[in-house]
């Protein structure tokens, strides 16, 4: 436990309204104080810490500004939240973040009246707020004002400009708050990125900080000519605001978003002045006030429990490897033997593994920013030109590129290969990074191979496997975290493709795995033969197509078949249970059961205690085999 901020503004704040009260002097001391004990907090919980930081002066100017929560602050993303959360009522909760029944890591409607719409993902800020705007001039009770907060990364998506295009179109009173910290979770990339930098190349706004350039009409009269003749004389030195003016917004800034002296005149000339849609271009810095994110080269976006003082990390030692790092190293061994092979990621390099193959083959790897849906059209055209694309995204995140997977990949029948990291749950992130719907959405699709590892060594098998599967697509998946620690072998070979293993021979009992739940379903069988109930045990490798041999003769030889899988309904288990049904094998009176997901958002909490709410931990497919055999169970182990 480290010493605790003294922070006796913060302990008067209970709710943003208390900051009426706050001179602007004191609102500065507030900053300060809160980014100590976000700060404190983080170093007790691990989490997002440096885009928090960088946000701290614009939190509290906003809510000291604004009317929160008739006012609708939407954080997109949501990772950067943690000083909103302190100062709205949350912060006796703020050591609990990201817990089992804790504060989310993340903006959640149902945590709070002042998280109006729930984020983890990145680009919907606008969209919600526009939404959110829309529905006070129609009369809606309760809402005022909606400011989004979006950043410089997150505005490389397509659905930021859509949205920005339908707002400015209808005109309506908008606050969007561009928060430009250079810096996403990986370096942005793409003109975007480009054009923004060139807005204040030179940092103009360090010379004229009494100007929001673009603003000159809402600006008090005194200051009206001054502004202008800075506004004229900054066309001469930056491209200025003219992309996000042609869309209709009125562009404000670039401002310097650590110093409340620019950012509290000018939310309040805007609040009182503004009749449409504004861009208020604001510069940060991630990690701001704590130099160790400061200094790191991702600014602190994810830690572990940390040492405030030193800033170092408390990450446990584990003897096998991450699943992420095995997937590195095996693309790049073969794209060492094959020149056709490049890599794709969206704004997820180091979370991919993909950074790793970018430092040996730069030239083959491209980071397209966030943009999921260009990342899979993009591969689709690498592929129609006949190289060897590995699409590399997180579950949840290639949900948002699931109509290109369909049109653009799987009807052409184009072989894109998606390395699908973050399967299963994930815990600390909770159910928006809960990689669930993949093998029902991509095994649904004709043509598309769905493999998933059992263990490391087997994902090195299944990156080969991709590498030479090359008249089709495919996938396969893995979870977040580290191996099971077998033997690694030297080099992948290619599976044959939809052919599984028994890992186990049994005899009254079958259970099919479908991924990582393997392990614990061999612990399961070996409680079980202590029993006396004998069980096969079979790894399936592949989801489709499905090895029908194997799977019939298990139905053939076996009082009872299960299978279990690490996703939600819909997916492996119900390809085989439509097999079984084709082949009118539940007309013999196979017991059928498929554990999968339950029907549920599961919160954040460790996996283990996830995966014990799913039902999926060793003891519950012992129970689950027993209550199919209709065995009677006194004592089960918890």
């Amino acid at each position: 436990m480290t010493d605790r901020p003294l922070t006796p503004l913060l302990d008067r704040v209970k709710v943003p309204a208390d900051m009426k009260a706050l001179s602007d002097r004191e609102l500065k001391q507030l900053a300060d104080e809160v980014r100590a004990e976000t700060i404190s907090a983080v170093s007790e919980t691990g989490g997002h810490l440096g885009a928090g930081l960088g946000v701290v002066e614009l939190t509290v100017a906003i809510h000291a500004v604004f009317d929160t929560p008739r006012d609708k602050l939407i954080w997109d993303v949501g990772h950067q939240c943690y000083p909103h959360k302190i100062l709205t009522g949350r912060r006796d909760r703020i050591r609990t973040l990201r817990m089992k029944d804790g504060l989310s890591g993340f903006t959640k409607r149902s945590e709070s009246p002042y998280d109006p719409f729930g984020a983890a993902h990145s680009s919907t800020s606008i969209s919600a707020a526009l939404g959110f705007a829309v529905a006070r001039d129609l009369g809606a009770e309760g809402v005022g004002d909606a400011i989004a907060v979006i950043g410089d990364g997150s505005m490389s998506a397509g659905m930021a400009f859509e949205a920005m295009n339908n707002a400015g179109h209808l005109k309506k009173r908008l606050f969007v708050i561009l928060n430009d910290n250079e810096m996403s979770i990986a370096p942005p990339v793409g003109a975007l990125s480009s054009y923004l930098s060139r807005l204040y190349a030179g940092e103009p706004f360090q010379e004229l900080k009494a100007v929001a350039r673009g603003a000159v009409s809402f600006l008090p009269e005194p200051f009206q000519e001054g502004a202008r003749r800075a506004k004229e004389m900054l066309k001469g030195m930056t491209i200025g605001g003219t992309l996000f003016e042609e869309l209709g917004f009125s562009y404000v800034g670039p401002v310097d978003g650590h110093d409340l002296d620019q950012l509290l005149p000018l939310l309040r000339t805007l609040k009182a002045r503004a009749t449409g849609p504004i861009l208020i271009h604001v510069l940060t810095k991630k990690g701001k006030g704590y130099a160790p994110a400061e200094a790191a080269r991702d600014k602190g976006h994810a830690t572990a429990k940390f040492n405030v003082l030193t800033g170092e990390q408390a990450k446990a030692v584990s003897n096998a490897p991450s699943y992420t790092k095995v997937f590195a190293q095996s693309l790049i061994r073969e794209a060492e033997a094959d020149g056709k092979i490049v890599a794709i990621t969206a704004a997820m390099p180091d979370g991919t593994g993909l950074n790793l193959f970018a430092e040996r083959f730069p030239k083959r790897c491209f980071d397209v920013g966030i943009a999921e849906q260009h990342a899979v059209t993009f591969s689709a055209g690498l592929a129609a030109a006949g190289m060897k694309p590995f699409c590399a995204i997180y579950s949840t995140f290639l949900q948002r590129g699931y109509d290109q997977v369909v049109h653009d990949v799987a009807i052409q029948r184009l072989p894109v290969r998606f390395a699908i990291d973050r399967a299963g749950l994930v815990g600390a992130d909770g159910a928006t990074h809960a990689g669930a719907f993949d093998v029902a959405f991509m095994a649904n699709l004709p043509g598309m191979v769905v493999m998933a590892a059992a263990d490391e060594a087997e994902l090195v098998h299944m990156v080969a496997t991709a590498a030479a599967i090359d008249d089709r697509p495919s996938a396969f998946r893995f979870p977040r975290g580290e191996g099971v620690g077998v033997e690694m072998p030297a080099k992948g070979v290619p599976l044959e493709i939809g052919r599984g293993r028994i890992m186990r021979e049994g005899s009254r009992v079958a259970v099919l795995s479908f991924g990582t739940r393997l392990a614990e379903v061999l612990v399961a069988a070996e409680a079980l033969g202590q029993r006396g109930i004998s069980l096969t045990v079979a790894d399936a490798r592949f989801a489709k197509p499905l090895d029908e041999a194997m799977i019939l003769r298990l139905a053939r030889e076996h009082e009872a078949l299960i299978t279990i899988e690490e996703g939600a309904i819909g997916g492996f288990g119900s390809q085989v249970a439509q097999l079984l049904a084709e082949a009118g094998v539940f007309d013999r009176g196979l017991k059928f059961r498929s554990m999968v997901l339950p029907d549920i958002f599961i919160d954040q909490a460790s996996p283990e205690a996830m995966y014990a709410v799913a039902g999926m931990s060793a003891a519950k497919i012992e129970a689950k085999v027993l209550e199919t055999l209709g065995v009677a169970v006194v004592v089960l182990r918890a």
